[in-house]
């Protein structure tokens, strides 16, 4: 049986090692939230735009980002770009901008498949009275989607909070760093791994039963 010990869990252990990770992970899941969708609508718009010269790039961007371990994404920018530019980003403002252009990737499906779900004969209609192709889409489709897609968004969101954990591969200061820092001060790394488990378990639950109260909400408005 494994001798754990969790009396060295204590406010200062939390405040000094695993709240700054914290409030990394958060940052990070929120920066590459509202960065990935905004750039991944435009994806989402660019391949349906029926041009060839938008089609292309963005489906060549959205299938090769999605085919790649994100991990390796994060190490390749990390260590290729300061090779590049002859400077260093620094792993958190690395990991800050892999994260978006990579989920950009997977919510530019989301918003593809909330942007088809809208009836065609609203579009058609906004072209009747005169609107052009941006016009309709800013006034009368990607409103509808992103309420369609609302809980979808949120899903992946929750699931880029748990990817957050892999900057761990760069150095990043984030919650797992947190954690692992004071299991090594206190030589109790069983014991931090595990509280690190419950951790996300709890947050990541509890974000889950908001999604689904904003699902079965959007039903009922439906």
């Amino acid at each position: 049986m494994l001798n754990l010990d969790f009396s060295f869990l204590n406010w200062n252990i939390v405040s000094s090692f695993i709240l700054k990770g914290l409030v990394f992970s958060v940052q990070l899941t929120l920066i590459a939230m509202i960065g990935g969708i905004v750039l991944g609508t435009l994806l989402a718009l660019m391949r349906l735009s029926g041009k060839p010269w938008l089609v292309t790039p963005a489906a060549a961007y959205v299938n090769t980002m999605r085919s790649i371990p994100l991990v390796m994404v994060i190490l390749w920018f990390f260590l290729l770009i300061p090779l590049l530019t002859g400077r260093p980003l620094g792993a958190e403002v690395s990991a800050m901008i892999t994260f978006t252009l990579f989920e950009a990737a997977y919510y530019s499906e989301i918003m593809r498949a909330g942007i088809q779900s809208v009836p065609k004969g609203q579009v058609y209609a906004g072209y009747a009275v005169g609107m052009t192709y941006p016009q309709t889409m800013q006034l009368i489709v990607l409103p509808q989607a992103f309420r369609n897609m609302l809980p979808v968004l949120m899903t992946q969101t929750i699931i880029l909070f748990q990817d957050t954990s892999l900057v761990y591969a760069i150095g990043a200061y984030d919650l797992l760093k947190g954690f692992e820092i004071a299991g090594k001060n206190f030589n109790r790394p069983v014991e931090t791994y595990l509280v690190a488990a419950v951790v996300y378990f709890v947050i990541c639950f509890s974000l889950s039963m908001v999604v689904r109260r904003l699902q079965k909400r959007i039903a009922i408005i439906r």
